[in-house]
């Protein structure tokens, strides 16, 4: 929940992410802060090129939670998660992390470890994701090299 407070921060959102909104704030930053816009020998190309690349990052997260995209892509996400086996799992600090069999790799935000714990001893492991955390956490769509790789 870190994560998504301190990006919504950098794009001065508050409440549900508007892609629209998020749209033209990211383009504002990116005229003021693109690496292009400074010479080698500016001292502020470094910070340029470090805000850049945090600006992009966040955008790219951001887009990915926000509800417009989740309803956009329904319909794949139901199909995975109803039919694709879970790989392997991993929990840190409120986010659970699940891999999907396909490779597809999402990550679940605000996750508490008491569900984290009835999640290790629940008899069959997708029916209790699909009852208690598929639909009742903000998801992030992960694509890491493993899952470009296979």
């Amino acid at each position: 929940m870190k994560r998504i407070a301190a990006y919504k921060k950098i794009f001065n959102v508050t409440g549900d992410i508007l892609l629209s909104d998020l749209k033209v704030t990211y383009r504002s930053l990116m005229k003021e802060w693109h690496p292009d816009k400074f010479r080698e020998s500016d001292e502020k190309l470094a910070e340029a090129e470090a805000q850049s690349k945090r600006f992009i990052e966040a955008y790219h997260f951001l887009v990915s939670i926000a509800p417009e995209t989740h309803a956009a892509n329904a319909a794949e996400y139901e199909q995975l998660i109803t039919t694709v086996p879970i790989e392997d799992y991993d929990y840190k600090g409120e986010t659970l992390k699940i891999i999907f069999q396909n490779g597809a790799v999402y990550e679940y935000y605000g996750v508490p470890k008491s569900i984290f714990n009835k999640m290790g001893g629940a008899a069959t492991l997708p029916r209790f994701a699909r009852r208690h955390i598929f639909h009742s956490y903000k998801y992030y769509r992960n694509v890491s090299k493993a899952a470009v790789e296979k």
